[in-house]
């Protein structure tokens, strides 16, 4: 489990990165995404027992975003905890 200061500093380089995705890709629904960025990072950062190295263990937790404006966001944690390139997200 990782402190607030570190956690605030991950949430703060993923806001950045959402804002230049979305002014590439034109994503309009910036405030969605910004607004559950924290909450993103605390999740996959300290609460989630979840790894990219074992996506199918059927023991691992499951995560849903109903917030479907919030996407980008979640898609800047899954790279960023590497469960796909980060390369991927300019095509997207």
């Amino acid at each position: 489990m990782l402190n607030l200061p570190h956690l605030k500093k991950i949430a703060c380089v993923l806001r950045g990165r959402v804002i230049k995705n979305s002014m590439i890709s034109g994503t309009p629904h910036l405030g969605s995404c910004l607004s559950c960025l924290d909450i993103l990072v605390a999740l996959y950062w300290s609460v989630l027992h979840i790894s990219p190295a074992c996506p199918n263990d059927m023991k691992r937790d499951r995560f849903i975003l109903s917030k479907g404006h919030g996407a980008p966001a979640l898609f800047q944690v899954l790279a960023m905890k590497s469960f796909f390139p980060e390369s991927w997200l300019e095509k997207y």
